[in-house]
């Protein structure tokens, strides 16, 4: 498999000039930069993010409701 020449970066620069316009294209390329860059955290082991985890209690149910004190 051959690594890519110029045309062939000249063509997908194109087609991605085409598909998102010019003033798209430095938003999408930050975005996915910040992608690489969190993936390759990732695979180090170095989550910069939130630490800690908080777990959501279940909401409290009743064990009956309107429609079933209708029916006794």
């Amino acid at each position: 498999m051959e690594t890519l020449s110029l045309p062939h970066l000249l063509v997908i620069g194109a087609v991605l000039v085409l598909l998102f316009g010019g003033k798209k294209i430095p938003e999408v390329m930050r975005g996915l930069g910040e992608g690489i860059h969190h993936f390759k955290e990732g695979m180090r082991g170095e989550v910069h993010g939130p630490t800690q985890t908080t777990q959501v209690s279940p909401p409290a149910t009743s064990t009956s409701t309107p429609a079933t004190e209708e029916k006794k």
